[in-house]
């Protein structure tokens, strides 16, 4: 099997699950591009660990990990199968590469991985693991797990990081009624889109120095280290294709990359 991309998500607030406009239309269009692949393995910014997590039960059930919002999206599932193999090979993988991993059996799915992949892939028929961030790490560190995991392309396994070109929850409160780009939220989208043409990591490592207002676009990090693991397993010198971009709420970046 010739070698999967890998993919970054700006997954959106939990409502896009019931309505997610255009970046939903373009999750969907984008899966649609690609070769089936034989499962997910999907980094999500709501799984903060000390230590790379993975799931590894035969069935993920749906969490609904928020709260104050419509009934009807408590209402809405994406449970699907899991991979204890392919779990198990991850970890491997990870010792190899000297990550300390381990392997929750309990765990199901946060919003921040079954969002985008309710429109990815409706039909929940392919088998999918997820994979913590540590959010007390830096960069580096992610793009390095990115790494490890990298064989796993070349395995039909399709390796997706989930999380936010910018996210500042405290903005989106005061402006998720403004449909106005902030400016910051342009800036640092602007400033990541042109470091990933060029595939500069080293100024990507050092985006809490180097990329403009990035404290105000991510107060704290979590959504930001999945786009290091997508990253990272792909090949130095990946192609960046922005496959969506837009603004929710005036603060949001949703921008979507695939690296092939």
């Amino acid at each position: 099997m010739d070698r999967l991309p890998t993919l970054f998500v700006s997954h959106g607030s939990p409502l896009h699950a019931l309505e997610a406009g255009d970046a939903g239309a373009a999750w969907s269009a984008l899966a649609q591009t690609l070769p089936r692949p034989r499962a997910i393995l999907v980094a999500s910014a709501h799984w903060d660990t000390q230590l790379p997590m993975l799931t590894g039960g035969e069935r993920l059930e749906t969490i609904h990990d928020f709260g104050g919002f419509p009934e009807a999206l408590y209402k809405v599932r994406y449970d699907v199968a899991g991979s204890p193999a392919l779990a198990a090979r991850a970890a491997a993988l990870l010792k190899d590469a000297g990550f300390t991993a381990a392997i929750n059996a309990c765990r199901g799915l946060d919003h921040g991985a079954w969002v985008p992949l309710r429109w990815m892939y409706p039909a929940r028929d392919v088998p999918v693991v997820q994979l913590s961030v540590q959010g007390g790490l830096d960069a580096a560190h992610h793009l390095q797990i990115g790494a490890a995991l990298a064989p796993l392309r070349g395995e039909g396994v399709l390796v997706i990081g989930s999380g936010h070109v910018t996210h500042n929850l405290r903005d989106w409160m005061r402006h998720r009624d403004d449909d106005r780009p902030a400016g910051y939220a342009l800036e640092f989208a602007a400033w990541l889109h042109a470091r990933l043409a060029s595939d500069d990591r080293a100024a990507l490592v050092a985006w809490r120095d180097e990329a403009p207002s990035a404290a105000r676009a991510h107060p704290t990090a979590e959504h930001f280290l999945p786009l290091f693991i997508a990253l990272g397993a792909a090949s130095d010198g990946a192609r960046a294709t922005r496959v969506y971009q837009g603004v929710d709420a005036g603060v949001l970046a949703m921008d979507a990359y695939r690296f092939d």
